[in-house]
């Protein structure tokens, strides 16, 4: 009976989760395959799988729980069950079992919960449910426990007192067993009788209840007087109800794969006046461990990989589990054309998921770029937003995280290597030895491995026996025949040096006159980085890494990264880099950390992976904030038209980040340069300079309109803005169209300073959206450029340079022509000129060269010049930088 409706119960469960295959491991180490047969008959029975990890007789405590931590960690298996001899079960191993797989319910966690009355919330020992089922009426009776101590002891006192019995428990050796023996009503017997025990002990009648290990083995025998004895029934009995406790725990399990309610614990903030630096604000909060955060917003633990106390990478593995859970509200935060110092959009986006968690009670997420090292030490200083809105711990944010720059950095140049290497072997090889090489005899056989695969279907040839290419067909096989001057893939590291932003690469006597001119970039221009960005799963990765264009060959055909055969082995060193990190805030609200791509030359956002993953967890209700490169005509464009096109995701949201400062520069104020002290008219009461400047941020307003998305003005107040110029900003900004314009203090007052921000932000995510991109990608490439121009900087036109219409006209006839555009402009301007402030108009936009990033999935443009491979200062931010070796803590970092 306790079989049949444990099968019913799986059943229903599987027709609501096709997917569904619930697994029991038992860990057996005894000689006994009787145990090990009803086991697999019930479990086969009520439809469940189990494996058996049949180790040794006498393998060692460690040994078994070695196995059990295996287990453990496993998300295939739902429960896990110990059949071992009785030696073996010590606290160690009993407790090794996590409490949320133990079907034998022996761990202390579900003992105690069972003896605190937690029935619901525990898995109890089937043994000694099996007893308590057998014994229909307990009122009032004497149960004897003999040899049945541990937990199996202490489950058995606990059910049995609750039916109403009088309990004893002693050992075979006990004094006065004999006694005790012939008082008792019942006896359960937990281990194997001594022969100097006589059976006569016991008075006839005594209902003898057997649970030993030597159950099976016909070992036991208390005499034909005991007519009551129901030892034979226990097994079965204890099986069937492990097989229930299973589809128990397999209900339990599904319930913990949905979404759950977050049980944020969010840390208070004691703002002090004057601010302090960021990094002395940094290390006065004390973060909460990454596996507790994980926890609150409903991570699994086999979900995480934990980096050290504070971050934690979270696996994609997570989309699948909650696929079918409602996204939350999609918030974008852009900005106005912004001064050289920036705007605050990051202190924005941390300040708005402070004020939405901690003061709100809504789940938000931020998703942030992680930050290159280049700006870091060169002129930029540290990323991780400002004041009392910033990801904690902040150094930890800026440097290496968890090492995603420098798995591009490795994966880009491993491939910049094999174009090089190719090329050498190809001018020195013939064909025949290139294809001995590229496709060798191992083992006497010779085969194709599966990215060779590729190459042949890419060149029309459907054969898998490398021995029936014919010459033709080899030669076409082994020669990449690249063009040297046609090369586009460079050289990358993550540092600001500007004496390798050109270099000659093959001076070596051993490259045999093999030399050309060529570049590095810093790491995060890489294609490979924009590809960590906007790609949807590691199997899009795969694909996206191998479309990657490095060079033409000399018929003018693109040369893939695929065809040099290296797409697996980037994807192997991007296998941990695609998984987002987990941080928090100042007040201990949840942050992804993931991708950081140029904000110039490619789409300047952070992963879509990342959105999609918090989307899931915020629930339906909740909030996910992620910010734009750049002011609202570079970053905030491409996010639209190149992001929101790779992830499919529809933004409910744009919230538009302005400054006092910046609007009196496109008013007509003076220059404003990093590291210099400001004049007068950025820290004293202008009106006017406010009022002239409202043009640049109107203009951002209209730009975000042509997508259809509700935009709500951040007005990031700084201490020597006056009310005045305040309140006329968010007048202005009302009055051009903006749903809302709100004035933000959280850069002094945390999440608090940006509560009327958050309410502004929740009643626009509920105004109707009709999102649309700015064109189709259907059209000729020179008119989604002219678009983009006209539409979104102002542009009378535009104007391209003959290799601009060349690399135009190569791309179309290569079949690349329907990509979005991401134009490489400067941020410091609407137009291609950085000193044109305000809302230039009538200019014609001058398109010096175009590119591709295939693998990304963009056309992109070159505005004038543009640089990858910044360069240090005279005096870079590495002079403040420094280590305490006495207590290891990071100086001068911001």
């Amino acid at each position: 009976k306790i079989a049949e409706n444990a099968r019913k119960s799986l059943a229903s469960l599987k027709r609501e989760n096709p997917q569904l295959e619930p697994t029991l491991a038992i860990i057996q180490a005894h000689n006994d395959p009787l145990v090990q047969e009803i086991n697999k008959n019930f479990a086969e029975e009520v439809g469940l799988r189990v494996i058996h990890i049949c180790l040794p007789e006498g393998s060692s405590k460690d040994e078994i729980v070695n196995e059990i931590l295996k287990l453990n960690e496993d998300p295939n298996v739902q429960g896990l069950a110990l059949d071992l001899p009785e030696s073996s079960y010590s606290s160690k191993v009993l407790n090794a079992v996590k409490p949320e797989k133990d079907v034998d319910g022996l761990s202390d966690v579900n003992l105690g919960r069972l003896v605190r009355g937690d029935a619901c919330d525990c898995l109890v020992s089937p043994t000694a449910c099996a007893v308590v089922e057998l014994l229909e009426d307990l009122d009032g009776k004497t149960v004897l426990l003999v040899g049945a101590g541990g937990a199996l002891g202490a489950s058995l006192q606990c059910l049995l007192q609750r039916r109403g019995a009088t309990t004893a428990s002693c050992q075979w050796k006990s004094h006065g067993l004999q006694s005790k023996l012939h008082h008792a009503d019942v006896v359960v017997v937990g281990s194997t009788k001594p022969d100097d025990v006589p059976v006569s002990w016991i008075k006839p009648g005594t209902t003898i209840i057997d649970c030993s290990r030597d159950l099976l083995s016909g070992k036991h025998n208390y005499g034909q007087q005991n007519n009551h004895a129901a030892e034979n029934a226990v097994c079965s009995l204890a099986v069937a109800m492990r097989m229930q406790n299973m589809v128990k725990n397999t209900e339990r399990w599904i319930k913990s794969q949905q979404f759950r309610k977050w049980d944020l614990r969010c840390l208070k903030l004691q703002p002090l006046s004057p601010v302090p630096s960021d990094i002395e604000i940094s290390r006065a909060q004390t973060p909460k461990a990454v596996d507790v955060l994980a926890k609150e917003i409903g991570l699994l633990t086999d979900e995480i990989e934990i980096y050290g106390q504070t971050k934690a990478k979270v696996r994609l593995s997570l989309l699948e589990r909650l696929k079918d859970q409602p996204d939350g509200k999609y918030v974008l935060v852009a900005g106005i054309t912004p001064t050289p110092l920036g705007e605050g959009k990051s202190t924005v986006t941390i300040g708005l998921v402070q004020a939405l968690t901690a003061h709100r009670n809504i789940n938000s997420f931020a998703c942030l770029r992680q930050p290159s090292q280049g700006p870091t030490f060169g002129v930029k200083g540290g990323a991780a937003g400002g004041g009392y809105a910033q990801v904690i711990p902040m150094e930890e944010f800026n440097l290496h995280l968890t090492g995603d720059i420098h798995a591009i950095t490795a994966a880009n140049n491993l491939l910049a290597a094999a174009i090089d290497a190719r090329i050498l072997h190809e001018s020195t090889q013939s064909d025949k030895a290139l294809y001995n090489r590229l496709v060798p005899v191992v083992n006497g056989m010779r085969g194709f491995s599966p990215i060779q695969f590729a190459r042949l279907r890419r060149l029309g040839i459907n054969k898998t026996d490398p021995g029936t290419l014919t010459e033709e067909e080899i030669s076409k096989f082994v020669r990449l025949d690249i063009d040297p001057s046609t090369i586009t893939w460079q050289r990358v590291v993550d540092t600001n040096d500007r004496f390798l932003r050109k270099i000659t690469v093959g001076q070596a006597n051993t490259e045999k006159g093999f030399v050309r001119q060529a570049q590095f970039d810093i790491a995060v221009a890489s294609e490979i980085m924009a590809i960590l960005a906007l790609t949807t799963s590691l199997e899009d990765m795969k694909e996206r890494l191998g479309k990657m264009v490095v060079a033409n060959d000399k018929k003018g055909e693109p040369v893939t990264a695929e065809d040099l055969g290296v797409t697996g082995a980037l994807a192997v060193l991007m296998k941990d880099a695609i998984k987002p990190t987990l941080m928090q805030t100042l007040e201990g609200t949840p942050v992804f950390v993931h991708a950081g791509p140029f904000a110039n030359i490619a789409h300047g956002n952070s992963s879509v992976l990342a959105d999609k993953i918090a989307l899931k967890l915020v629930g339906e209700k909740g909030f996910v904030v992620t910010e734009a490169g750049f002011g609202a005509d570079i970053g905030m464009e491409k996010f639209f038209n190149i992001k929101c096109r790779a992830s499919g995701l529809v933004p409910s949201v744009v919230v538009l980040v302005a400054t006092v400062r910046a609007l009196k520069m496109h008013g007509g104020g003076p220059n404003v340069t990093a590291g210099a002290p400001l004049k007068k008219e950025y820290t004293e009461e202008n009106l006017q300079l406010v009022a002239d400047g409202c043009c640049n941020l109107q203009k951002q307003i209209q730009i975000t309109q042509l997508f259809g998305v509700p935009v709500v003005v951040a007005l990031n107040v700084f201490k020597t803005d006056s009310p005045a110029e305040v309140d006329l900003v968010c007048e202005i900004a009302k009055q051009s169209g903006a749903f809302d314009a709100v004035p933000c203090n959280h850069w002094s007052d945390g999440g608090r300073g940006a509560v009327k921000l958050a309410q502004a932000v929740e009643k626009a995510a509920n105004q109707k959206n009709s999102f649309k991109y700015l064109y189709s990608l259907e059209l000729p490439i020179v008119e989604k450029i002219r678009i983009i121009a006209q539409k979104v900087y102002g542009a009378q036109d535009i104007e391209l340079s003959p290799a601009a219409q060349s690399q135009i006209d190569r791309y179309t006839r290569q079949g690349f022509g329907n990509l979005p555009i991401c134009m490489a402009k400067t941020h410091l301007s609407l137009s291609h000129q950085p000193e044109r402030k305000g809302v230039p108009t009538g200019f014609i936009l001058p398109i010096s060269d175009v590119r591709a990033s295939i693998g990304a999935g963009f056309i992109y443009p070159l505005v004038g010049t543009m640089s990858t491979m910044p360069g240090l200062p005279t005096r870079p931010c590495f002079y403040d930088i420094d280590l305490d070796p006495v207590t290891e803590q990071v100086k001068g970092l911001f």
